[in-house]
């Protein structure tokens, strides 16, 4: 069902969920960039309109063919919501501090009307509402705007991370930026281009994800993200540890999440309990490490560092996997809150051979591993 917000920018973000519920793969990174364009372009105009919004959120041919249609049917739709609001008014009055003159600004431009938006669009945050908010702390009605925008900016870093380029002498696709900077010495004309090419990307992904007890507020988010990621991106090995170590990779690649979920409990591999990190990076070691570490992996461990077992197998495990891997990245939780310090016997054990400590407590801090892939 289609809702009426009381200003433009509000209903923007609307119908950028309404795109996620058709199957676009539309982040909050393109509902913020969505929302800034509207300084740059005339809005009244509903081509122009319709012509930024696409420009920004489709991805694919398929989805250029459905964006029209779905644009006319979620304005028509929001239409019908105004006009029905209007109609059931009898003598409105105007009281201080309500949305009245954001209302009429949004009647005005679905009808055309050249009169500018009263509300400023920069006055709703996107990123304050939904990315900066933290996983352990989602309201059940979010929940489900959540999930999809997890889903779009892990498949989207999947995808960066898939297309890398190279230089190129072959006339292949255009590299803008080197382009630019080999001309400046001709006073910006265009008299030698640049070219790049598709790199073959041999990166590959290890991830040791925490399942116990305290990481309990964020398992189902990391998952998801893992699981989408996973979709788009094959050269991944995922493993998944409380007490002890269990490769999940297999399970991730069911059908849909539920179900990956639904297997995940049926194996009963005793989540949700005590964590013994060390123990399961020294598992990794022994059975896994020789076959999948090499110059061209990344290990990324999604752990809060709290350790029951023995904490000095931490940093032996991670001496070992930090020699072989191309680099480590642990990303940690409770590193999103402004007075974190690693003091606990296991991350004081693992910093040693970390090269990345970062926090993984919301959908911004998800946006940033892009950095170290």
């Amino acid at each position: 069902m289609i809702y009426r917000q009381a200003s433009l920018s509000r209903n923007i973000v609307q119908f950028c969920r309404f795109l996620r519920q058709q199957g676009f793969n539309v982040s909050t990174e393109e509902e913020t960039t969505t929302l800034r364009s509207l300084q740059f372009i005339d809005y009244n105009n509903k081509e122009i309109f319709s012509r930024a919004l696409k420009a920004v959120l489709c991805r694919s041919r398929s989805q250029l063919e459905q964006f029209d249609a779905l644009f006319t049917e979620y304005w028509k739709e929001l239409g019908k919501a105004l006009d029905s609001k209007v109609k059931t008014r009898t003598n409105p009055t105007i009281k201080p501090g309500t949305n009245e003159a954001s209302f009429k600004a949004l009647k005005f431009w679905l009808n055309g009307n050249k009169e500018s938006e009263i509300e400023s669009t920069a006055s709703y945050s996107i990123h304050q509402n939904l990315s900066n908010r933290d996983f352990s702390n989602v309201p059940a009605l979010e929940l489900p705007e959540m999930i999809r925008t997890l889903k779009a900016l892990s498949k989207r870093l999947a995808a960066q991370t898939n297309k890398r380029y190279q230089q190129s002498e072959k006339i292949s696709q255009p590299d803008l930026r080197r382009t630019l900077r080999k001309n400046m010495r001709f006073g910006g004309e265009l008299l030698q281009i640049a070219f790049k090419k598709p790199k073959h990307n041999r990166l590959k992904l290890v991830v040791l994800c925490d399942l116990s007890k305290s990481m309990e507020l964020y398992a189902a988010f990391l998952l998801q993200f893992i699981y989408s990621f996973s979709q788009v991106y094959s050269r991944i090995e995922t493993f998944a540890f409380s007490t002890s170590l269990h490769s999940i990779s297999n399970v991730l690649k069911q059908n849909d999440f539920s179900s990956a979920l639904q297997a995940l409990s049926a194996q009963n591999f005793n989540f949700n309990g005590g964590t013994k990190i060390g123990e399961s990076l020294h598992a990794f070691v022994v059975d896994f490490a020789a076959r999948l570490l090499n110059k061209r992996t990344i290990v990324i461990i999604l752990s809060d560092g709290w350790d029951t077992g023995d904490t000095s197998l931490i940093g032996q495990s991670l001496e070992i996997i930090h020699t072989k891997a191309k680099k480590v990245i642990w990303l940690n939780p409770l590193a999103g809150y402004a007075g974190y310090r690693p003091d606990v016997a296991g991350m004081k054990e693992a910093l040693p051979f970390i090269d990345v400590l970062a926090p993984v407590h919301n959908l911004e801090s998800l946006r940033k591993l892009s950095k170290w892939l």
